[in-house]
C-alpha cells in the first residue's frame, strides 16, 4: 500500500495526459513516464482511457483480453484485469468505459466504485492517457485528476486544437492550471518559443496562464521504439532519448508539490457525477418534475441536463428509426442556427471535432469531405475589397456556366489589357508578363 511513514494511506497523486488532436505523441508520453515512476520505486498506475483502442499495450506490444469494462460488466475481478508492464508498472485498460457505467442501478454502481476507490490507493501515482479530442469524456477524465498535462507539438494545428481544449474545459468550470509539454520539439530554444506563443495566446484570450512542464525532442531512438514495441524507458538511464522522461518525471514531481492534492480519487469524481445524473424519483425523462427551490439559473440548467439525457436515450433506443433522427436533429440545426455568433461557431468546431469520423468507410469519409468543402465555400466571407453586405462586383461573379470571369480588379479593363498585350515585350513569358501588371496596379514595384 502506498502511504506515509506513520503508516496512513494517502491519495494517489492523478496526472492526466491529455491533447486537442491526434498524433502528439500523448500515450508514448504516457506510457514512458509512468515505467520511469515505476522504475525509480513508485508504485504507478497507468489507465489507458482512450476509447476503444489499448493504445498503452499495443506499444508494448501486448494485446490483453480484459478491460475495465468487463470488470464493471462482472466477468473478471479488477486484479484480473490489470496488465502488468517492466518495473511492475500497473496497466488498466478500458478506462474509457467508466462512463458506460454511470446508468447501471445505484447500488450496483456504488459497489463498483467502493472497489476501484480501495484498488487505487495502493499506488503513488495514477496516470490517465485520456483519448484525443473534445468529447466529455476527455473532459471528465482531465477533471477527474489533480494534474493535467496538454501535449503539444510544433505543429501549428496542435496548438490551435490545444488552444480549444483549454477553452473548452474553462466554459466547464475547470479551475486548475494545467501544464503543458512541448514534444517534437527540435530542441530546448524551439520548445520555449512554441510554449511562450502559446502561453501568450492563452493568457490574451483565455486569461489562463499555463505551466510549462518541459520539452521532449524529436530523437530517432524515439521513432526506433515506437516501431519495434519497446518505450525508450527501457533503456540504459544514461541513455540520452531515456534521461529526458527521467528529467520530465523530475518537473512532474514539483509541479504535484506545488498543487493542493485532490480530496477525492479517480472513482471518486466519477461516482459523484453518477448521482448528479440520476434522474429525480418519480419523475419522467421527457417531463421532470418542477424544482421551485431552484433559481431561475439553476432550473434552466437542469432543464438542459435532463433534455440531454432524454435524447441520448432517444438516439439509443433499437426502435428509433433513421427518418426520427433525421428530423429531430435537423429541426435541432435550424432552432440553433436562428443566431449566429461566437459562441455559435465555437460549439459548432467543438461538436465537429468530437465526432468518430474513423468509424465511417473511407468511401462515406470522402463523400462527406467533399460535401464539407462546398459548404465551406459557400460559408466563406467574400473578398476583403468588397463592402460588407455587398454581393461581389460582376467581373468578380461567376457566369451562368459557373466560371471566372475576368477579373479586371486586378488586371485593369479588358481594352487596356488587349492593348497591353499588342505591346508585351517578346522576351516575357505570358505568365511573367500578368504578373508584372497586377504587381503595378496594386502598388508593388
Amino acid at each position: 500500500m502506498a502511504g506515509d511513514s506513520d503508516g496512513t494511506t494517502r491519495s494517489p497523486r492523478i496526472l492526466a495526459v491529455t491533447g486537442g488532436k491526434g498524433g502528439v505523441g500523448k500515450t508514448s508520453v504516457a506510457l514512458n513516464l509512468a515505467l520511469v515512476l515505476a522504475r525509480q520505486g513508485h508504485r504507478v498506475l497507468l489507465l489507458d482511457g482512450d476509447t476503444d483502442l489499448a493504445n498503452v499495450t499495443i506499444m508494448l506490444g501486448q494485446y490483453p483480453g480484459r478491460t475495465l469494462e468487463h470488470v464493471f460488466g462482472g466477468e473478471c475481478s479488477l486484479g484480473e484485469a490489470i496488465f502488468e508492464a517492466p518495473f511492475g508498472l500497473h496497466i488498466l485498460p478500458g478506462a474509457s468505459g467508466v462512463e458506460r457505467c454511470i446508468g447501471i442501478a445505484p447500488s450496483d454502481r456504488l459497489s463498483l466504485f467502493r472497489g476501484l476507490a480501495a484498488f487505487e490507493k495502493r499506488y503513488d501515482y495514477i496516470l490517465i492517457d485520456t483519448a484525443a479530442g473534445l468529447q466529455a469524456n476527455v473532459m471528465h477524465m482531465i477533471a477527474s485528476a489533480s494534474l493535467a498535462c496538454v501535449v503539444v507539438t510544433p505543429d501549428p494545428t496542435s496548438l490551435t486544437d490545444a488552444f480549444s481544449l483549454l477553452k473548452v474545459l474553462k466554459r466547464r468550470g475547470y479551475k486548475r492550471t494545467p501544464s503543458v509539454l512541448v514534444n517534437m520539439a527540435r530542441g530546448a530554444s524551439q520548445a520555449q518559443s512554441i510554449f511562450q506563443r502559446f502561453y501568450a495566446a492563452c493568457q490574451r484570450h483565455l486569461e489562463i496562464r499555463p505551466h510549462y512542464l518541459g520539452g521532449i525532442w524529436r530523437d530517432e531512438a524515439l521513432r526506433r521504439a515506437i516501431a519495434s514495441q519497446r518505450p525508450v524507458a527501457l533503456l540504459p538511464e544514461n541513455d540520452p532519448a531515456c534521461r529526458q522522461f527521467w528529467a520530465l518525471a523530475d518537473m512532474v514531481k514539483v509541479r504535484f508539490d506545488q498543487v493542493a492534492p485532490r480530496r477525492a480519487g479517480f472513482a471518486a469524481y466519477w461516482n459523484r457525477l453518477a448521482e448528479r445524473r440520476q434522474p429525480v424519483s418519480g419523475a419522467s425523462p421527457a417531463a421532470p418534475a418542477p424544482r421551485p427551490e431552484m433559481s431561475p439559473a439553476r432550473q434552466v440548467d437542469a432543464r438542459w441536463r435532463d433534455w440531454t439525457r432524454e435524447l441520448e436515450s432517444l438516439l439509443d433506443a433499437p426502435e428509433a428509426t433513421p427518418l426520427q433522427r433525421y428530423e429531430a436533429l435537423t429541426s435541432c440545426f435550424a432552432l440553433f442556427g436562428r443566431t449566429m455568433d461566437e459562441d455559435s461557431i465555437e460549439i459548432i468546431q467543438t461538436g465537429l471535432a468530437s465526432m468518430a469520423w474513423e468509424r465511417l468507410p473511407p468511401e462515406q469519409r470522402n463523400q462527406l469531405a467533399a460535401h464539407l468543402r462546398h459548404l465551406a465555400e459557400q460559408v466563406e466571407a467574400p473578398s476583403s475589397d468588397v463592402p460588407p453586405g455587398q454581393p461581389p462586383a460582376p467581373d468578380r461573379a461567376l457566369d451562368a456556366a459557373g466560371g471566372p470571369r475576368y477579373d479586371e480588379g486586378r488586371f485593369g479593363s479588358q481594352d487596356g489589357l488587349v492593348q497591353a498585350l499588342r505591346e508585351q515585350p517578346d522576351h516575357l513569358s505570358l505568365d511573367a508578363w500578368l504578373e508584372s501588371i497586377a504587381r503595378d496596379r496594386n502598388g508593388f514595384s
